[in-house]
């Protein structure tokens, strides 16, 4: 049986269930039972690695392999009381000190705001023996999973809001490629969602890397931090899953939440890969957490200042922003100047309509820069439909491979029909507005309104005349007729 038909049967069993209500509901109940199953696979890993001296930070008999892995285990009410009263109970409660294995904090993260929706413990039963079916020691295995991991992901766009989690993978291939972390420096997420960017990076370092140390670098480099209890869960076990040992610096927090003043030299980083949040409004505390001049509910705009602040001298950045921030104004165009003085914005991709289909229309644009010298020119590349499409779909996503022109156009840049580029003097006079058209495209010239009104009221003056004259000669054949 493939993995497909088991992860499908899986939701077939728990739509029989009166508890799980929706898609979202489904992935977050398949999530902490996957984590669950994968923490254990990777617990045995340890345990050889270790020589028997790896000690777990599960009580025993909340371990996968003591109440779940027999098919012929626990089912029905015993185990939905065991569930609910002692797995969750005590995994949401873990204590630890400082200095103990970062892998407890871990589970206990993932548990914190996790929740049994499942009320039938034989269907539950049912559910766990198909997950046993896959054998996440198994690399085979492990390497297909990863992609029907990628379906149930990207599966989320129909769950209501859900769906802001999840960025396009060729999107977040595409920003970190271009971007190009270096194994040894260290990355962030600011709004991670489900690890799209973070698990983008993995491979991309995992291509260069030559040695253990190589790896334990890797292991070092990946921070994220997200907001929301779903998606924190299912990046936790994405990075379980792409060889990430222990992602205790998958953190369930609201970045925007901390003062700026309290970061010093060591919270900086290399790298910024992110798609935050946008058209969302935060609390009124949470803006006075930044200085006065940036001070907005406007959550996009926030992790904007967020990331200039974060960056090491030299950092880079790729992000993912609506066209509201390249045409705003007020505190947007404060930010933008911001940018423009601190940070060389070297390059901006716009996206076509439907990247982000169905959740949200809004059109998006991929904005690049580094920290450290004020922007000269920006290279705008106008990213165009594939041949035949007139947009972007759940059946007809965007795909890596349509990058190509971008990534060959990159490092040898020229003006074409897609391409071009603006002197920062220019962006500055237009008061910061970023929203520049193609200048190389031919756009049909409607000609001047005033012209054109003319035009309309001389047509509607030659209409009223021509029906005056049928009415005439009307009434005159009528009256002829009459006679």
């Amino acid at each position: 049986m493939s993995l497909s038909t088991t992860i499908k049967g899986i939701q077939d069993i728990m739509r029989k269930d009166a508890g799980v209500d929706g898609d979202a509901q489904r992935v977050s109940q398949l999530g902490w039972m996957l984590f669950l199953k994968i923490f254990d696979a990777r617990e045995e890993e340890f345990e050889l690695d270790d020589e028997n001296e790896y000690i777990t930070p599960i009580p025993e008999e909340l371990r996968w392999r003591n109440w779940a892995k027999d098919p012929e285990g626990i089912t029905g009410d015993t185990l939905l009381d065991f569930i609910n009263e002692k797995l969750f109970k005590t995994l949401k409660n873990l204590s630890f000190s400082e200095g103990d294995d970062p892998r407890g904090f871990v589970v206990r993260d993932v548990f914190e705001d996790s929740y049994n929706y499942m009320k039938n413990g034989t269907l539950i039963r049912q559910v766990i023996n198909k997950i046993n079916e896959i054998d996440f020691t198994s690399s085979k295995d492990l390497h297909t999973f990863g992609s029907i991991y990628e379906k149930i992901l990207k599966d989320l766009q129909s769950a209501g809001n859900a769906g802001e989690f999840y960025t396009p993978r060729a999107v977040t291939r595409f920003i970190v490629d271009m971007v190009d972390p270096k194994i040894g420096e260290q990355v962030l997420d600011p709004a991670c969602g489900t690890g799209g960017f973070l698990s983008s990076t993995i491979e991309h370092l995992d291509k260069n890397k030559e040695n253990i140390e190589d790896f334990k670098l890797i292991q070092e480099a990946i921070h994220g931090i997200e907001k929301k209890q779903l998606p924190h869960l299912l990046c936790v076990t994405n990075m379980l899953l792409h060889g990430i040992e222990v992602p205790s610096q998958i953190r369930h927090d609201n970045t925007l939440s901390r003062h700026l003043r309290s970061y010093t030299q060591k919270d900086r980083l290399d790298v910024i890969v992110t798609n935050p949040p946008f058209g969302g409004m935060e609390e009124d505390e949470i803006e006075s957490n930044f200085p006065a001049a940036f001070q907005t509910r406007e959550t996009a705009d926030l992790f904007l200042v967020l990331i200039m602040h974060l960056l090491k001298e030299g950092g880079r950045c790729g992000i993912v922003l609506p066209d509201g921030t390249l045409f705003g104004e007020g505190v947007k165009t404060r930010i933008k100047e911001k940018l423009l003085q601190e940070c060389n914005l070297h390059t901006i991709v716009r996206l076509p309509n439907g990247v982000f289909s169905p959740y949200t229309g809004i059109k998006t644009n991929l904005l690049f820069f580094t920290k450290g010298e004020p922007t000269k020119e920006i290279w705008y590349y106008e990213h165009p439909y594939p041949a035949g499409y007139k947009s972007y779909s759940k059946t007809k996503p965007m795909r890596i491979e349509e990058f190509e022109p971008e990534k060959a156009w990159w490092t040898n840049r020229v003006e074409n029909e897609h391409a071009w580029r603006v002197s920062a003097e220019e962006v500055i006079a237009n008061n910061y507005n970023l929203d520049i058209k193609n200048p190389n495209t031919v756009e049909n010239d409607h000609g001047d309104p005033e012209e054109l009104l003319q035009e309309y009221r001389s047509l509607l003056s030659e209409i009223s005349e021509t029906r005056t004259a049928l009415k005439n000669e009307l009434i005159d054949a009528l009256a002829g007729k009459n006679a």
